[in-house]
Protein backbone atom coordinates (compact mmCIF):
# COMPACT_ATOMS: atom_id res chain seq x y z
CA UNK A 1 0.00 0.00 0.00
CA UNK A 2 1.36 3.38 -0.99
CA UNK A 3 1.40 5.80 1.91
CA UNK A 4 1.90 9.51 1.42
CA UNK A 5 0.01 12.48 2.79
CA UNK A 6 -2.41 13.56 0.07
CA UNK A 7 -2.15 17.26 0.85
CA UNK A 8 1.29 18.86 0.78
CA UNK A 9 1.38 22.18 2.62
CA UNK A 10 3.03 24.82 0.44
CA UNK A 11 2.32 27.76 2.75
CA UNK A 12 5.44 29.78 3.40
CA UNK A 13 7.57 28.16 0.70
CA UNK A 14 9.99 30.31 -1.23
CA UNK A 15 11.26 29.59 -4.69
CA UNK A 16 15.05 29.46 -4.90
CA UNK A 17 17.40 30.14 -7.78
CA UNK A 18 20.93 29.19 -8.72
CA UNK A 19 23.35 30.21 -5.95
CA UNK A 20 20.60 32.33 -4.43
CA UNK A 21 20.38 32.73 -0.67
CA UNK A 22 16.83 32.41 0.52
CA UNK A 23 15.81 33.23 4.06
CA UNK A 24 12.30 33.69 5.39
CA UNK A 25 10.04 32.74 8.23
CA UNK A 26 9.17 29.09 8.62
CA UNK A 27 5.68 29.23 10.14
CA UNK A 28 5.96 25.92 12.00
CA UNK A 29 9.13 27.01 13.79
CA UNK A 30 8.64 30.78 14.02
CA UNK A 31 12.01 31.42 12.38
CA UNK A 32 13.72 34.82 12.38
CA UNK A 33 16.36 35.54 9.71
CA UNK A 34 19.85 35.98 11.19
CA UNK A 35 21.81 35.92 7.95
CA UNK A 36 24.87 37.83 9.10
CA UNK A 37 25.75 35.22 11.72
CA UNK A 38 25.94 32.44 9.15
CA UNK A 39 27.77 34.12 6.27
CA UNK A 40 30.73 31.77 6.67
CA UNK A 41 28.57 28.64 6.59
CA UNK A 42 26.65 29.90 3.57
CA UNK A 43 29.93 30.64 1.81
CA UNK A 44 31.12 27.08 2.44
CA UNK A 45 28.06 25.71 0.68
CA UNK A 46 28.44 28.13 -2.23
CA UNK A 47 32.04 27.02 -2.55
CA UNK A 48 31.10 23.33 -2.47
CA UNK A 49 28.62 23.88 -5.29
CA UNK A 50 31.16 25.82 -7.35
CA UNK A 51 33.67 22.96 -6.86
CA UNK A 52 31.13 20.42 -8.09
CA UNK A 53 30.67 18.63 -4.77
CA UNK A 54 26.90 18.92 -5.15
CA UNK A 55 24.55 20.68 -7.59
CA UNK A 56 22.53 22.32 -4.82
CA UNK A 57 21.65 22.39 -1.15
CA UNK A 58 19.01 23.37 1.36
CA UNK A 59 20.15 23.82 4.93
CA UNK A 60 19.11 25.32 8.24
CA UNK A 61 19.88 25.90 11.90
CA UNK A 62 17.49 25.72 14.82
CA UNK A 63 18.14 26.96 18.33
CA UNK A 64 16.06 27.51 21.45
CA UNK A 65 12.81 26.42 19.90
CA UNK A 66 12.93 28.17 16.54
CA UNK A 67 14.55 27.98 13.13
CA UNK A 68 17.06 30.84 13.16
CA UNK A 69 18.56 30.40 9.71
CA UNK A 70 17.68 28.74 6.43
CA UNK A 71 19.25 28.94 2.99
CA UNK A 72 18.70 27.54 -0.49
CA UNK A 73 21.45 27.29 -3.08
CA UNK A 74 22.09 25.93 -6.54
CA UNK A 75 20.19 23.45 -8.66
CA UNK A 76 17.70 20.73 -7.82
CA UNK A 77 18.32 19.06 -11.18
CA UNK A 78 21.01 19.27 -13.85
CA UNK A 79 19.76 16.59 -16.25
CA UNK A 80 17.70 16.11 -18.28
CA UNK A 81 16.79 19.75 -17.52
CA UNK A 82 18.21 22.42 -15.24
CA UNK A 83 15.93 23.28 -12.32
CA UNK A 84 16.62 25.70 -9.49
CA UNK A 85 16.70 24.35 -5.96
CA UNK A 86 13.74 25.40 -3.80
CA UNK A 87 12.94 25.27 -0.09
CA UNK A 88 10.12 22.81 -0.75
CA UNK A 89 12.29 20.35 -2.70
CA UNK A 90 11.62 16.75 -1.67
CA UNK A 91 14.77 14.75 -0.96
CA UNK A 92 15.48 11.04 -0.79
CA UNK A 93 16.58 10.95 2.85
CA UNK A 94 18.42 7.63 2.45
CA UNK A 95 19.82 6.37 5.78
CA UNK A 96 18.18 9.12 7.82
CA UNK A 97 15.31 6.63 7.59
CA UNK A 98 17.17 4.48 10.11
CA UNK A 99 16.95 6.76 13.17
CA UNK A 100 14.00 8.91 12.13
CA UNK A 101 11.63 6.04 11.34
CA UNK A 102 12.88 2.54 12.09
CA UNK A 103 14.71 3.06 15.38
CA UNK A 104 11.90 5.30 16.63
CA UNK A 105 9.34 2.65 15.70
CA UNK A 106 11.30 0.01 17.61
CA UNK A 107 11.52 2.25 20.68
CA UNK A 108 7.77 2.84 20.54
CA UNK A 109 7.36 -0.93 20.71
CA UNK A 110 9.80 -1.00 23.64
CA UNK A 111 7.59 1.50 25.46
CA UNK A 112 4.58 -0.72 24.84
CA UNK A 113 6.37 -3.71 26.32
CA UNK A 114 6.42 -5.55 23.01
CA UNK A 115 10.20 -5.47 22.55
CA UNK A 116 13.13 -5.95 24.93
CA UNK A 117 16.28 -4.38 23.52
CA UNK A 118 18.45 -7.02 25.19
CA UNK A 119 16.40 -9.95 23.95
CA UNK A 120 17.73 -12.00 21.03
CA UNK A 121 16.25 -11.12 17.67
CA UNK A 122 15.11 -14.74 17.32
CA UNK A 123 12.48 -14.12 20.00
CA UNK A 124 10.64 -12.03 17.42
CA UNK A 125 12.01 -13.41 14.14
CA UNK A 126 12.76 -17.12 14.72
CA UNK A 127 14.27 -17.59 11.24
CA UNK A 128 17.03 -15.16 12.21
CA UNK A 129 18.74 -17.92 14.20
CA UNK A 130 20.33 -19.39 11.07
CA UNK A 131 24.08 -19.14 10.44
CA UNK A 132 25.09 -18.44 14.04
CA UNK A 133 22.95 -15.35 14.65
CA UNK A 134 21.04 -16.72 17.63
CA UNK A 135 22.81 -14.48 20.15
CA UNK A 136 22.37 -11.22 18.24
CA UNK A 137 20.14 -8.91 20.27
CA UNK A 138 17.93 -5.99 19.30
CA UNK A 139 20.52 -3.72 20.94
CA UNK A 140 23.25 -5.03 18.65
CA UNK A 141 21.10 -4.32 15.58
CA UNK A 142 20.23 -0.80 16.75
CA UNK A 143 23.88 0.08 17.44
CA UNK A 144 25.47 -1.72 14.46
CA UNK A 145 27.38 -4.22 16.60
CA UNK A 146 25.69 -7.33 15.19
CA UNK A 147 28.74 -8.26 13.14
CA UNK A 148 26.67 -8.51 9.96
CA UNK A 149 28.01 -7.41 6.58
CA UNK A 150 27.34 -3.84 5.38
CA UNK A 151 24.79 -4.73 2.68
CA UNK A 152 23.12 -7.54 0.79
CA UNK A 153 25.02 -8.75 -2.28
CA UNK A 154 23.15 -8.08 -5.51
CA UNK A 155 24.50 -11.15 -7.29
CA UNK A 156 23.09 -13.56 -8.09
CA UNK A 157 20.25 -11.33 -9.16
CA UNK A 158 17.25 -11.16 -6.85
CA UNK A 159 14.13 -9.05 -6.50
CA UNK A 160 11.40 -8.57 -3.91
CA UNK A 161 10.91 -8.38 -0.18
CA UNK A 162 10.68 -12.15 0.24
CA UNK A 163 14.04 -12.67 -1.45
CA UNK A 164 15.64 -9.96 0.69
CA UNK A 165 14.17 -11.43 3.86
CA UNK A 166 15.49 -14.87 2.99
CA UNK A 167 18.98 -13.50 2.40
CA UNK A 168 19.01 -11.60 5.68
CA UNK A 169 17.86 -14.64 7.62
CA UNK A 170 20.67 -16.69 6.05
CA UNK A 171 23.35 -14.00 6.44
CA UNK A 172 26.50 -15.07 8.26
CA UNK A 173 28.15 -12.59 10.69
CA UNK A 174 31.52 -11.32 9.48
CA UNK A 175 32.77 -10.96 13.06
CA UNK A 176 31.51 -12.20 16.42
CA UNK A 177 28.34 -10.33 17.44
CA UNK A 178 29.14 -7.56 19.90
CA UNK A 179 32.87 -7.62 19.18
CA UNK A 180 33.10 -4.66 16.83
CA UNK A 181 31.31 -1.92 14.93
CA UNK A 182 30.21 -2.61 11.35
CA UNK A 183 27.69 -0.17 9.90
CA UNK A 184 25.18 -2.50 8.24
CA UNK A 185 21.97 -1.94 6.34
CA UNK A 186 21.03 -5.51 7.22
CA UNK A 187 20.56 -4.47 10.85
CA UNK A 188 17.85 -2.00 9.99
CA UNK A 189 16.19 -4.07 7.30
CA UNK A 190 15.79 -6.75 9.98
CA UNK A 191 14.43 -4.19 12.44
CA UNK A 192 11.93 -3.02 9.84
CA UNK A 193 10.76 -6.60 9.40
CA UNK A 194 10.40 -6.89 13.17
CA UNK A 195 8.23 -3.76 13.33
CA UNK A 196 6.03 -5.10 10.56
CA UNK A 197 5.61 -8.47 12.24
CA UNK A 198 4.74 -7.05 15.67
CA UNK A 199 2.38 -4.34 14.40
CA UNK A 200 0.74 -6.16 11.51
CA UNK A 201 1.38 -3.10 9.34
CA UNK A 202 3.90 -2.40 6.62
CA UNK A 203 6.62 -0.03 7.78
CA UNK A 204 5.39 2.83 5.60
CA UNK A 205 1.86 2.57 7.00
CA UNK A 206 3.11 2.31 10.58
CA UNK A 207 5.41 5.31 10.10
CA UNK A 208 2.58 7.37 8.67
CA UNK A 209 0.20 6.54 11.49
CA UNK A 210 2.54 6.78 14.48
CA UNK A 211 5.37 9.14 13.50
CA UNK A 212 4.73 11.37 10.49
CA UNK A 213 1.08 12.19 11.12
CA UNK A 214 1.47 12.98 14.84
CA UNK A 215 4.33 15.33 14.00
CA UNK A 216 2.42 17.08 11.21
CA UNK A 217 4.99 16.05 8.62
CA UNK A 218 2.66 16.53 5.68
CA UNK A 219 5.39 16.38 3.03
CA UNK A 220 7.05 13.14 4.10
CA UNK A 221 6.57 9.46 3.45
CA UNK A 222 7.66 6.42 1.51
CA UNK A 223 6.77 5.86 -2.15
CA UNK A 224 6.03 9.45 -3.21
CA UNK A 225 3.33 9.78 -5.86
CA UNK A 226 4.04 10.75 -9.45
CA UNK A 227 2.06 13.94 -8.84
CA UNK A 228 4.89 15.20 -6.61
CA UNK A 229 7.72 14.22 -8.94
CA UNK A 230 8.33 17.75 -10.21
CA UNK A 231 9.72 18.93 -6.88
CA UNK A 232 11.63 15.78 -5.96
CA UNK A 233 15.40 16.08 -6.30
CA UNK A 234 16.59 13.43 -8.78
CA UNK A 235 19.54 11.32 -7.69
CA UNK A 236 21.39 9.39 -10.40
CA UNK A 237 21.02 6.96 -13.26
CA UNK A 238 20.15 3.40 -12.28
CA UNK A 239 21.66 0.29 -13.81
CA UNK A 240 19.24 0.58 -16.74
CA UNK A 241 20.15 4.18 -17.54
CA UNK A 242 17.00 5.67 -16.00
CA UNK A 243 17.34 8.82 -13.90
CA UNK A 244 15.92 8.05 -10.46
CA UNK A 245 13.39 10.64 -9.38
CA UNK A 246 10.88 9.74 -6.71
CA UNK A 247 12.23 6.19 -6.74
CA UNK A 248 14.48 5.31 -3.83
CA UNK A 249 18.19 5.54 -4.62
CA UNK A 250 19.29 2.68 -2.37
CA UNK A 251 19.56 -0.38 -4.65
CA UNK A 252 18.57 -2.90 -1.97
CA UNK A 253 15.46 -0.96 -0.98
CA UNK A 254 14.64 -0.44 -4.65
CA UNK A 255 14.68 -4.21 -5.07
CA UNK A 256 12.38 -4.41 -2.03
CA UNK A 257 9.87 -2.16 -3.83
CA UNK A 258 10.71 1.04 -1.98
CA UNK A 259 9.95 0.27 1.66
CA UNK A 260 12.54 -1.02 4.14
CA UNK A 261 14.02 -0.16 7.50
CA UNK A 262 17.32 1.18 6.21
CA UNK A 263 16.12 3.71 3.60
CA UNK A 264 13.08 4.84 1.64
CA UNK A 265 11.88 7.97 3.44
CA UNK A 266 11.37 11.10 1.32
CA UNK A 267 11.04 14.46 3.05
CA UNK A 268 11.65 18.20 2.87
CA UNK A 269 13.67 20.73 4.83
CA UNK A 270 10.53 22.05 6.50
CA UNK A 271 9.47 18.61 7.69
CA UNK A 272 12.99 17.72 8.79
CA UNK A 273 13.13 20.93 10.84
CA UNK A 274 9.76 20.05 12.32
CA UNK A 275 11.04 16.59 13.31
CA UNK A 276 14.30 17.92 14.75
CA UNK A 277 12.55 20.62 16.75
CA UNK A 278 10.00 18.21 18.19
CA UNK A 279 12.76 15.78 19.17
CA UNK A 280 14.87 18.54 20.72
CA UNK A 281 11.86 19.94 22.59
CA UNK A 282 11.07 16.53 24.06
CA UNK A 283 14.75 15.89 24.86
CA UNK A 284 15.12 19.21 26.70
CA UNK A 285 11.80 18.93 28.55
CA UNK A 286 9.66 21.38 26.59
CA UNK A 287 6.13 20.49 25.47
CA UNK A 288 6.38 18.39 22.31
CA UNK A 289 4.37 16.12 20.04
CA UNK A 290 7.36 13.83 19.56
CA UNK A 291 5.85 10.33 19.80
CA UNK A 292 8.10 8.91 22.51
CA UNK A 293 8.54 9.56 26.22
CA UNK A 294 11.43 11.73 27.33
CA UNK A 295 12.97 8.86 29.30
CA UNK A 296 12.95 6.57 26.28
CA UNK A 297 14.27 9.34 24.04
CA UNK A 298 17.13 9.94 26.47
CA UNK A 299 17.99 6.26 26.27
CA UNK A 300 17.76 6.35 22.48
CA UNK A 301 20.13 9.31 22.12
CA UNK A 302 22.86 8.35 24.60
CA UNK A 303 25.55 5.66 24.18
CA UNK A 304 24.06 2.16 24.05
CA UNK A 305 26.83 0.17 22.36
CA UNK A 306 28.38 -2.87 24.08
CA UNK A 307 30.72 -2.11 26.98
CA UNK A 308 34.31 -1.34 26.12
CA UNK A 309 33.66 -0.25 22.53
CA UNK A 310 35.08 3.06 21.31
CA UNK A 311 32.44 3.76 18.65
CA UNK A 312 29.60 5.44 20.53
CA UNK A 313 26.15 4.74 19.15
CA UNK A 314 22.68 5.45 20.46
CA UNK A 315 19.68 3.46 19.29
CA UNK A 316 19.73 4.42 15.61
CA UNK A 317 21.63 7.66 16.21
CA UNK A 318 25.36 8.19 15.79
CA UNK A 319 27.22 9.88 18.64
CA UNK A 320 30.94 9.32 18.12
CA UNK A 321 31.80 6.76 15.47
CA UNK A 322 33.90 6.93 12.30
CA UNK A 323 30.81 8.46 10.64
CA UNK A 324 30.32 11.31 13.16
CA UNK A 325 32.27 14.04 11.36
CA UNK A 326 29.05 16.09 10.76
CA UNK A 327 29.30 17.06 14.44
CA UNK A 328 32.12 19.43 13.50
CA UNK A 329 34.44 20.89 16.12
CA UNK A 330 32.00 22.79 18.34
CA UNK A 331 28.82 20.80 18.79
CA UNK A 332 28.94 19.00 22.12
CA UNK A 333 30.03 15.44 22.78
CA UNK A 334 26.44 14.74 23.82
CA UNK A 335 25.17 15.67 20.38
CA UNK A 336 23.92 13.02 17.98
CA UNK A 337 22.86 12.71 14.37
CA UNK A 338 22.99 10.73 11.17
CA UNK A 339 23.72 11.06 7.48
CA UNK A 340 22.24 9.71 4.27
CA UNK A 341 24.18 8.45 1.26
CA UNK A 342 22.31 10.75 -1.12
CA UNK A 343 23.78 13.80 0.66
CA UNK A 344 21.47 14.37 3.61
CA UNK A 345 22.41 14.96 7.26
CA UNK A 346 20.95 16.03 10.59
CA UNK A 347 22.86 16.72 13.82
CA UNK A 348 21.16 17.62 17.11
CA UNK A 349 22.86 19.10 20.18
CA UNK A 350 20.72 19.07 23.34
CA UNK A 351 23.48 20.70 25.44
CA UNK A 352 23.38 23.79 23.24
CA UNK A 353 19.69 23.46 22.34
CA UNK A 354 20.35 23.50 18.61
CA UNK A 355 20.33 21.43 15.45
CA UNK A 356 21.84 21.65 11.97
CA UNK A 357 20.53 19.97 8.83
CA UNK A 358 22.01 19.91 5.34
CA UNK A 359 20.13 18.43 2.40
CA UNK A 360 22.10 18.07 -0.83
CA UNK A 361 21.67 16.14 -4.05
CA UNK A 362 25.34 15.19 -4.10
CA UNK A 363 24.89 11.95 -6.11
CA UNK A 364 23.22 13.80 -9.00
CA UNK A 365 23.62 13.10 -11.84
CA UNK A 366 26.37 10.46 -11.91
CA UNK A 367 27.30 9.87 -8.25
CA UNK A 368 30.78 10.01 -6.81
CA UNK A 369 30.71 13.45 -5.21
CA UNK A 370 31.47 13.81 -1.50
CA UNK A 371 30.06 16.25 1.08
CA UNK A 372 31.81 14.69 4.08
CA UNK A 373 34.10 17.69 4.62
CA UNK A 374 31.30 20.12 3.85
CA UNK A 375 29.11 18.71 6.63
CA UNK A 376 31.96 18.94 9.13
CA UNK A 377 32.96 22.45 8.12
CA UNK A 378 29.41 23.82 8.08
CA UNK A 379 28.72 22.40 11.55
CA UNK A 380 31.95 23.98 12.80
CA UNK A 381 31.00 27.33 11.27
CA UNK A 382 27.55 27.10 12.85
CA UNK A 383 29.13 26.43 16.23
CA UNK A 384 31.33 29.49 15.78
CA UNK A 385 28.31 31.61 14.81
CA UNK A 386 26.46 30.44 17.91
CA UNK A 387 29.45 31.25 20.10
CA UNK A 388 30.08 27.66 21.14
CA UNK A 389 33.54 26.71 22.44
CA UNK A 390 35.57 23.99 20.78
CA UNK A 391 34.32 20.63 22.00
CA UNK A 392 37.81 19.11 22.11
CA UNK A 393 38.80 15.52 21.30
Amino acid sequence: MTVWFPAFSRRGFLQGSSLLLVQAALPACQARPEADRFVKADALIRQAISKGECPGAVWGVGQQGRLIHRSVFGARSLVPTHEAMTWDTVFDMASLTKPMITALAVMQLVEKGLVDVDAPVVRYLPQFAAAGKGQITIRLLLTHFSGLQPDLPRTPDWWGKTAATDRIMRAVPKIAPGSGFIYSDLNFIALGLLVEKLTGQTLDVYAQNTILSPLGMTQSGFLPPVSEQARIAPTQYDEHGTMLRGIVHDPTVRRMNGVAGNAGLFSTAEDLARYAQALLDKRTGRPSAFPLSRATLLMMTTPQQPAGQSSLRGFGWDIASPYASPRGERLSHHSFGHTGFTGTSLWIDPDNDCYVFILTNRVHPNGGHSVVHLRHDVATAVGEALGLPEAGP
